[in-house]
């Protein structure tokens, strides 16, 4: 059932992480997160976690493009964010 839990929570992520973008609204899974939460706590949990699980993929791919793009135009490579434990946010 796990396995159901995660992978109907994944697709309803991609999803929703698509069509935020035609809604022009970066935080409508927030508003998904709360409809499914009403329902189901248990595959509230899931999405979220797909959600978080996405959009950090997403950030580290496009660090790694700019500090790919910066190698080659030999332009100064972008900063990664400072570890939470090291001080940062």
């Amino acid at each position: 059932m796990a396995d159901f839990i995660q992978d109907l929570a994944d697709d309803l992520a991609r999803d929703v992480l698509e069509g935020s973008k035609d809604l022009g609204d970066p935080y409508f899974y927030e508003q998904v997160s709360k409809v499914i939460g009403a329902s189901s706590p248990t595959l509230q949990e899931a999405f979220m976690t797909s959600i978080r699980i996405r959009l950090a993929e997403r950030r580290g791919r496009e660090f790694l493009d700019k500090a790919l793009a910066a190698k080659r135009s030999g332009t100064a490579m972008p900063t990664a964010p400072r570890d939470a434990e090291k001080g940062g946010h």
